[in-house]
């Protein structure tokens, strides 16, 4: 009996399979599923409908997916994946008759054989995909899904932007066919060494499976009864048809209306694959971390507003070149967020892993008729639009137009439907979309792939610093590991970060929980971090942080309440103020009461003020007292200047405050000489001379323009200017602002 493969097993050997996928796109991108394939038919003479008739037959040959789904299994999905392949690769190398076929039969032969080419081909490309689905699922973990779509998606778009950019250089230089057998060729042999690749990779091995073909069709139809698989299908089969015709087509499109030779037509391709490459890891990541729906909704969204792009696009032009290649670099990005979500969503969400048999085989059967109908569709709308031509407004009519339209309907159509299947996350479209307008996503995205490469633990410091400066909510999940990092300095740089990013619940939460831990420094960090974010629902905890045992805790919760408002909390401020021994504590919870507005706070403060013998301490104090006048602002403004030239910077705000009384009265000439008194001796820096015509001001001041506490501050002032002059310069600053800010009008 075989051991099951471990996770550790089956992620050693996904290079294989990676590196297999990506000879397989070359090989397809160079014989039947890409443009390439399609100039080779244009070049043979079919016309619009025997294209889209040939394009059609890919897809449609995936209905044999509901008959044969049991009998890959007991086979075994790896034997028939790679037995299969191999028949792929004999008849896609039939292509190279063709020349012979052409030029010993006429066209309706040829288009017999070219026909039936396609026919043997994709039978035997359907068997491969059949068998491929429920492979992936096995030999991929669950937990890495969206990271492998992303890696396998960079390197098959890296490996198709190499096959198409060398294919639209042999096109350019080689005339007729010569070329296009030449790409064949080269992808033959690519498809040859993608089979030998992924004989590496493990599991696939038969399945006992105990029905037939017709009970495995009856189960297969079953699980239609899905009503997520149902809605699933639904928004797939509408966003081929949106999606199929434009790849099909648009190659003509660029040749036969805007102008561009084949080689050129071949190399917008590339566009599509930039796009995709430079977009993949950052679906792939987004998707695991935020969900497959609004990954994949994203995509749909930026696909439906391609062909707009393509109607208003310059014709016969020297930049259309260039703008070809600019849609195509979006369409890339679009088709990568596209399939990297709906797979990853199929795959995590859709398909229950002891169904996945079932699952996928009805999905590849609907993806292969909506993709024939399309191609069928296409092909007779852009047949019978041949006689369409015009302006409308800023958009250019033609053939291609009404395909145009339909494709935007359709992709329109299954934004809604697929917005009904049920998602691995609760992140909504919207939401996501969102992310990339709050704080600098770029400057997100440089800083995380610095993150992930930084190993020493300066480095690492610097780097979660750049991670909270972002403001980006894609760093979140970042500065929560950095959070848990061993490392106690990256801890710390961890806390501040969050402090400067926005405020997400999950990082609330993360810093109550060191909050409450026993890292005592990391605590107090914290409680600073909690008041700064601004979000109340960490109130609860740091009230009960002013219960705690140290006075440290104590001290940084009681400042954070005063940080988010807490105004709930001021009567039992209020009592410890005035009972508190520690000075410390009576600092904390003064500048909490400043913080909150508390205006009953005023006594206690100012007496706190007068015994304050430690200069920091009171200049906090006296802040606190600023807060409770009003307008913090005015008095860091004030204070700011002060520092720079005491003497200058308060006449300025006497002079200020004269010219004030001025306006509103001039009865009051006694008041006015003593201000221009006051403001002469300071301007001279005579400071005591100017601390004692302050305190003159007040005795004379009408105290019926201040409200009680003003009144109480400015008498307080008063008495201390008249007692030690200009000595203590805190209580002078703090008269300049209360007579300016607190003064009010009198109500009549």
């Amino acid at each position: 009996m075989h051991q099951p493969i471990t996770n550790a097993e089956k992620i050693s050997k996904l290079p294989w399979s990676i590196g297999s996928n990506a000879l397989v796109n070359v090989f397809v991108q160079l014989t039947f599923l890409g443009s390439v394939f399609i100039l080779f038919l244009n070049t043979l003479g079919l016309d619009k409908s025997q294209i889209g008739f040939l394009l059609s037959l890919v897809p449609y040959t995936g209905l044999i997916a509901l008959f044969i789904a049991p009998l890959i299994a007991r086979y075994g999905y790896k034997r028939t994946f790679i037995h299969f392949s191999i028949l792929r690769l004999m008849f896609a190398a039939l292509l190279l008759l063709t020349p012979w076929v052409v030029a010993y039969s006429g066209p309706e032969t040829t288009l017999l054989f070219i026909t039936m080419v396609v026919i043997l081909f994709s039978v035997t490309r359907s068997v491969v995909v059949t068998a491929y689905y429920p492979w992936v699922q096995e030999y991929v973990p669950r937990s890495i899904q969206g990271k492998y779509s992303a890696t396998n998606n960079l390197f098959t778009t890296l490996a198709g932007f190499l096959a198409v950019t060398l294919a639209g250089f042999v096109l350019d230089l080689t005339p007729g066919l010569t070329g296009y057998l030449a790409l064949i060729v080269i992808g033959v042999l690519c498809g040859a060494a993608a089979v030998w690749g992924v004989t590496k990779v493990p599991g696939g091995a038969p399945v006992e499976v105990g029905r037939g073909v017709v009970a495995a069709f009856r189960d297969t139809i079953t699980a239609l009864s899905d009503k997520g698989l149902l809605f699933f299908l639904s928004g797939v089969g509408l966003i081929t048809l949106a999606t199929v015709p434009l790849t099909s087509f648009v190659p003509l499109f660029l040749q036969e209306e805007v102008g561009l030779s084949s080689g050129n037509v071949v190399l917008v391709q590339t566009g599509v694959l930039l796009g995709g490459l430079v977009s993949t890891y950052l679906w792939g990541w987004t998707s695991d971390r935020y969900g497959s729906r609004p990954i994949m909704l994203s995509g749909i969204c930026l696909l439906a507003a391609l062909p707009i792009f393509f109607m208003l696009m310059p014709r016969h032009s020297p930049v259309s070149l260039y703008v070809a290649l600019g849609i195509a670099f979006l369409q890339g990005i679009a088709d990568m967020g596209w399939v990297i979500g709906s797979t990853r969503l199929l795959f995590v969400s859709i398909v229950p892993p002891e169904k996945r048999s079932e699952y996928t085989a009805l999905y590849f059967a609907c993806v292969g008729v909506f993709g024939g109908t399309s191609q069928l569709l296409a092909g007779q709308v852009v047949q019978l639009s041949t006689e369409v031509s015009g302006n409308l407004y800023v958009f250019v009519a033609d053939a291609y137009t009404p395909l145009f339209l339909l494709s935007i309907t359709f992709a329109i159509a299954s934004v809604f439907t697929l917005r009904g299947v049920r998602s691995d996350t609760q992140v909504t479209v919207e939401e996501f979309a969102g992310m990339f307008l709050q704080g600098n996503p770029l400057s997100a995205m440089t800083s995380l792939v610095g993150y992930h490469f930084a190993r020493d633990e300066s480095r690492v410091v610097a780097m979660t610093e750049r991670l909270g400066e972002t403001r980006s909510p894609f760093t979140v999940d970042e500065l929560l590991e950095v959070l848990a990092d061993p490392r106690f300095n990256v801890r710390f740089e961890a806390i501040i970060s969050i402090a400067r990013t926005r405020s997400d619940p999950r990082l609330t939460q993360a810093l109550i929980d060191v909050f409450n831990g026993t890292e005592l420094a990391l605590s107090n960090m914290a409680a600073w971090a909690l008041g700064r974010m601004g979000d109340h629902t960490a109130i609860e905890a740091l009230r009960h942080g002013l219960n705690s045992q140290y006075h440290s805790i104590q001290a940084n919760s009681a400042r954070a309440l005063g940080r988010l408002d807490d105004t709930d909390i001021i009567p039992l401020l209020l009592e410890r103020l005035q009972h508190e021994p520690d000075k410390g504590l009576q600092m904390a919870y003064a500048s909490a009461l400043g913080n909150l507005h508390a205006r009953e706070a005023t006594p206690q403060i100012l007496h706190l003020l007068h015994d304050m013998p430690n200069e920091g301490a009171r200049r906090e104090l006296t802040l606190a007292l600023a807060r409770l006048v009003g307008d913090e602002g005015h008095f860091i403004q004030l204070y700011r200047e002060a520092r720079a030239d005491f003497g200058t910077a308060t006449a300025q705000a006497v002079s200020a405050f004269k010219r004030k009384i001025e306006k509103v009265s001039t009865s009051e000439t006694k008041v006015i000489s003593t201000l221009g008194a006051c403001a002469d001796n300071l301007a001279r820096d005579q400071l005591t001379e100017g601390a004692s015509y302050l305190a003159q001001l007040i005795e004379v001041l009408p105290a019926d323009h201040y409200d009680p506490h003003s009144v109480d501050i400015l008498n307080t002032c008063a008495a201390q200017l008249k007692a030690s002059g200009a000595a203590r310069t805190e209580y002078l600053l703090l008269t300049l602002h209360t007579l300016e800010i607190g003064w009010h009008t009198k109500e009549h």
